[in-house]
């Protein structure tokens, strides 16, 4: 989780209370390198130390949230993130996802840039799909390679049109369509994951669809989901 103000932990089914003890990774942990940022630590060592595991056997760790108020700005967050997909890129045997915040900061950074799917959530209105088309506009100069869009919180088929109209009109792939549920509400008041909630299968199988579609190199490697507007957690590589 990736994000300054992390969420993820609850959505993959952990406890308020756990989640409350996910601290994010050290900065000192990160070594300069000529090619970017490193762990000095193999990424199975940071891993063990900070990862929470998910009921589903997902491993969660927490980068990009502040500590304190008045600690200055989150470029050790950045290096972190940057570090861990860096050293990612080695692990073949790995599928790892990034959950971002809803800001272009991750790619003025380069942040991302070590990724090989940057999906980014669109929901059917005019000032998120602005974002999109300025953080697809930065990410086309990190050169990732595939980004894609995905079209969230759709209520009707002109919804979804407004997105794909978007999409083709500035060269974007589009890769799939998450409808709107109120299921999703329900379940994210009661803490309970969306996967586990029985009234959101239409929501769960529109998601599960996107990741079939997405084109990852290998069977698993790193890539990342920038959120661009909605307020459902996204993940990295697929949500």
């Amino acid at each position: 989780d990736a994000d300054a103000n992390p969420n993820l932990a609850v959505a993959l089914g952990l406890s308020p209370g756990d989640a409350a003890g996910l601290g994010p990774v050290p900065f000192e942990l990160v070594s300069r390198r000529l090619g970017g940022a490193a762990l000095t630590e193999s990424l199975d060592e940071v891993l063990g130390r900070f990862a929470l595991v998910g009921p589903d056997g997902v491993r969660l760790v927490g980068m990009g949230a502040p500590t304190h108020a008045g600690e200055g700005c989150l470029c050790s967050a950045h290096a972190v993130v940057s570090a861990v997909l860096e050293d990612l890129g080695g692990r073949p045997d790995m599928l790892g996802v990034i959950d971002m915040e809803a800001s272009p900061e991750h790619l003025s950074r380069g942040t991302v840039k070590h990724t090989d799917v940057l999906g980014l959530v669109a929901e059917p209105y005019y000032r998120s799909l602005e974002t999109v088309r300025r953080m697809a506009a930065l990410a086309a100069q990190l050169s990732i390679p595939s980004v894609v869009v995905i079209a969230n919180k759709v209520r009707s088929h002109a919804d979804g049109d407004a997105v794909a109209e978007f999409c083709n009109r500035h060269g974007l792939a589009m890769v799939g369509v998450v409808p709107w549920s109120d299921d999703v509400l329900a379940a994210d008041r009661a803490r309970i994951p969306l996967v586990d909630w029985g009234g959101a299968g239409d929501v769960v199988e529109a998601i599960s669809a996107v990741c079939s579609r997405l084109e990852l190199p290998g069977h698993a490697s790193q890539g990342v989901s920038a959120d661009a507007g909605s307020t459902t957690p996204s993940s990295r590589c697929c949500r």
